[in-house]
């Protein structure tokens, strides 16, 4: 086996391992291990963390194609579903969080949550982008949409969006963390468009080389 063939071999396990340890740090914090705490405020605390990791995860799945594009390494594509997956995993954790534990699926409440409060009804909306993406995410659902399913997976950008905004408006006084998050953001799509430009200088072709940059 070459390096290069043991490195593919570790990596999705090392990949997996990376994307669950927050989940299992907030599972030690939550029963209190190792003298480990959600602090004062538990519940807050932990939809908080949830949502944080998810967005995290997020812009980790839009850096992936930059980071094949600067070190040359095709193999970072292979981490980019994984990814995706672990980043829904936390959204919809997040969203049970305070559905659940929170509001005790008080339904009334949850509704006038939705309609009353901008900074939730964005993040239900960023939500609900990510489930089709995270339903339509197999090999499988590839072959039967075709090239509609690459249209469909490019509501990942307006979903990231939608959580940078939510994380920035439920924040009342310190706006710095989601300030960041939404500079990490914009420098990931600002490579994106720059890059399209580039191949698009290349080929002549704007629009094409943007979806099959997107592919990539």
């Amino acid at each position: 086996m070459t390096p290069d063939q043991r490195l593919r071999w570790l990596a999705k396990p090392a990949a997996f391992a990376a994307c669950s340890a927050p989940l299992v740090v907030l599972a030690f914090r939550a029963f209190e291990v190792g003298g480990l705490t959600l602090g004062t405020n538990p519940v807050a605390e932990l939809i908080h963390e949830l949502g944080r990791w998810g967005l995290n995860l997020l812009l980790v799945t839009l850096a992936i194609t930059p980071l094949r594009q600067l070190t040359g390494w095709p193999h970072w594509l292979r981490f980019r579903r994984l990814v995706g997956l672990w980043a829904f995993a936390y959204v919809a954790l997040h969203m049970a969080a305070y559905a659940v534990i929170d509001q005790g699926l008080a339904w009334e409440v949850l509704v006038e949550d939705v309609l009353k409060r901008p900074w939730i009804t964005i993040g239900l909306a960023g939500f609900l982008l990510l489930l089709p993406l995270a339903l339509t995410s197999t090999r499988g659902w590839m072959r039967r949409l075709g090239r509609r399913w690459q249209t469909l997976h490019y509501a990942i950008y307006p979903a990231t969006a939608l959580g940078v905004w939510h994380f920035y408006w439920q924040v009342k006084q310190d706006v710095t963390e989601p300030v960041l998050y939404a500079l990490g953001f914009a420098l990931l799509m600002g490579w994106r468009w720059r890059h399209a430009r580039r191949r698009a200088a290349a080929t002549g072709g704007l629009a094409t080389t943007a979806a099959v940059d997107a592919r990539r």
